[in-house]
């Protein structure tokens, strides 16, 4: 009997996703558990593996479709079935919710491109950089990977252009012309998430400079032998401080406040098409070494498009670092479905007074925002303050 593939739901915030990448087409025989296609969901890229053996019929989409879970996508005949006639009944295509149009099972050069994509044994390619090839005309089977393990980057893909053009620099809109970039992909998905949130919570932001000096004289101290970010002194500041302010760690849901079990610690990334949280989980139960090793983990993953699913989700409490750009203080907006966000700005070398007297002193502006409908500003405050003495002193 035919077996029919719906758009899978990977996680319970997931509504829809955008079918990326086919990786076996019409006709092609595949294996159960075979990657089949690709879905951009709204955190992460994910491979689908085929629910059966058999001979894939058809596609019911086209690439790029933004498909509703459960819809059904694509059809795989058992061994021995019509091929023929399983094509014939399922030629009616589903509609995509992109344009509310019907879509039509894949075009010859559609077809063509996804199989120069995937010569014997796939070639990686980053999310961004196959943007960037659609963008520019770039064929991707031609181009050379430099990233790691052969990965083909933006940058891969914009010298590509350069030298199929003959120019020092990829194709660029003229002077004065308007352009259109569709607000779709992680980019709408960020959007969605953020004003879901500001609409549905009561988001309060406070700041405070606060004096880092003893952090810093640690790390400095240490020299090349501290193997670990301020970001990572953050993250177990705060992880330790949440056990004490457990407030901080929770959510709403059917009309309580309910407390987290775990302290998951989401770290903001910034990507070249948006923004991804990878999660530290159980981030109080680790040493500063481990969350070290784990945030350059997560990052170069986030930033080679290799993050997991369960790399992303669960998190509790979210930080946000623009201290590397310069920036002093900014109102982060809370991660939907926590309770704060904890933006952390540069360090700084100012004059302060310190035990009556003026001294040079690194400081630090922290500002956190908060859901006031859980946690009220004297208690947001004192959590601060313990994430401060905690990130300068360690835990107490």
């Amino acid at each position: 009997m035919a077996v029919e593939v719906v758009m899978p739901k990977f996680g319970l915030t997931m509504n829809d996703g955008i079918l990326k990448r086919f990786l076996k087409q019409p006709g092609d025989a595949v294996m159960e558990g075979e990657p089949l296609f690709e879905v951009e969901t709204e955190k992460v890229l994910n491979e689908v593996p085929s629910p059966a053996s058999g001979v894939l019929v058809n596609f019911l989409f086209r690439e790029e479709d933004t498909v509703d879970c459960g819809v059904v996508l694509a059809v795989i005949a058992e061994p021995g079935e019509d091929i023929e006639a399983l094509r014939a009944k399922y030629r009616a295509p589903a509609l995509a919710k992109t344009d509310g149009a019907a879509a039509a099972v894949p075009s010859a050069a559609a077809t063509a491109r996804a199989a120069s994509a995937a010569p014997q044994g796939r070639r990686a390619i980053t999310p961004i950089a196959r943007k960037r090839a659609e963008e520019l005309g770039v064929d991707l089977s031609a181009v050379e990977g430099t990233g790691p393990g052969g990965r083909v980057t933006r940058e891969d893909v914009e010298r590509a252009a350069q030298a199929r053009d003959g120019k020092g620099a990829a194709a660029q809109p003229a002077p004065g012309a308007a352009d259109s970039i569709p607000l779709k992909g992680m980019r709408k998905t960020i959007a969605d998430r953020m004003m879901r949130s500001l609409h549905g919570s009561a988001q309060l932001t406070i700041s405070t400079e606060a004096d880092v000096s003893a952090a810093v004289d640690l790390r400095g101290h240490l020299g090349r032998a501290a193997e670990f970010t301020y970001t990572d002194l953050m993250i177990h500041a705060v992880a330790r401080a949440l056990r004490r302010h457990p407030r901080l760690n929770s959510a709403i849901e059917d009309g309580a406040i309910r407390l987290r079990g775990e302290i998951n610690i989401g770290i903001a990334v910034a990507l070249e098409e948006g923004l991804i949280v990878p999660v530290i989980r159980a981030a109080d139960r680790k040493t500063l070494s481990e969350i070290a090793v784990e945030t350059r983990d997560l990052g170069v993953r986030a930033r080679e498009g290799k993050l997991r699913l369960q790399d992303v989700e669960g998190g509790t409490f979210t930080i946000t670092n623009l201290g590397t750009y310069g920036i002093d203080a900014f109102t982060p907006i809370i991660n939907h479905g926590e309770t704060a966000i904890l933006g952390l700005g540069r360090i700084v070398e100012r004059p302060a007074i310190y035990r009556g007297e003026v001294a040079r002193r690194s400081m630090m502006t922290l500002s956190l925002t908060f859901d006031h409908r859980i946690v009220d500003g004297a208690p947001a405050a004192a959590f601060l303050q313990t994430v401060i003495e905690t990130f300068n002193y360690g835990e107490r």
